[in-house]
């Protein structure tokens, strides 16, 4: 994957942003990112994006990570179950190691989940939900960034599906330098934070871990405490 070097200028319409290449050309990159990515964008903020030359594509760049002040962040959001498959498979994620059958995208009740591990000698199954973290403040980093109403969902049925025997985890990606602690931003969305607190007295796991950038690779690296009231 070759990255391509720039300034960020500004996001708009959610989906696109305009970003000045160190060459001097100035592109419109697609944003692969539904949330408002508070605290990630500031004008003059090293960008870094990947083109594609894909001729149904109308935008051939894509805005990868955003270069702030206390260091890169991961921006696609469509790359994190890509890099937690990569985890499960090399077995970075201690919580979740020794499951034989690693399953993307599983559909169950209402929903569908990020992950389905099985084939493990405890015969526990295990639906995996995972979102990715890119807001912070003051070393901290905070989910959500915007009111989730699936996010909300999802939680309620990590519940309903431990209710009925199966292991729940609840798994944030923090692809963001310089955090040393996570919390739920409840300021933002009072209702996630209270279904979170519920999920975990629920026997619902709720993991955090940070990832490790060697551009262009992106890993999980280190797990990072849940400050929760």
């Amino acid at each position: 994957m070759n990255l391509y070097e720039g300034t960020f200028l500004r996001r708009y319409k959610r989906f696109f942003a305009d970003i000045k290449l160190d060459n001097g050309d100035e592109i419109v990159a697609h944003v692969a990112n539904t949330g408002s990515m508070k605290t990630c964008l500031g004008e003059n903020f090293k960008a870094f994006v990947t083109h594609n030359d894909d001729p149904k594509r109308k935008l051939k760049y894509t805005l990868e990570y955003i270069k702030s002040p206390e260091g890169l962040i991961g921006v696609n959001t469509s790359k994190t179950n890509s890099i937690v498959k990569e985890a499960l498979e090399k077995n970075l994620i201690p919580e979740l190691t020794g499951y034989e059958s690693i399953q993307s995208e599983k559909s169950i009740l209402d929903s569908r989940f990020d992950f389905f591990l099985s084939e493990h000698k405890s015969g526990k199954e295990c639906f995996l939900e995972v979102k990715n973290v890119t807001m912070a403040k003051n070393g901290m980093a905070l989910f959500p960034d915007a009111v989730t109403s699936r996010g909300q969902k999802h939680l309620k049925e990590l519940i309903s599906l431990k209710n009925q025997g199966y292991r729940s985890v609840m798994l944030f990606i923090i692809q963001r330098e310089g955090i040393s602690s996570f919390q739920v931003a409840d300021d933002i969305d009072p209702a996630y934070a209270e279904l979170l607190n519920k999920a975990k007295l629920s026997g619902v796991e709720v993991l955090a871990y940070q990832t490790r950038f060697d551009l262009p690779l992106v890993s999980v690296h280190q797990k990072i405490p849940w400050t929760h009231h």
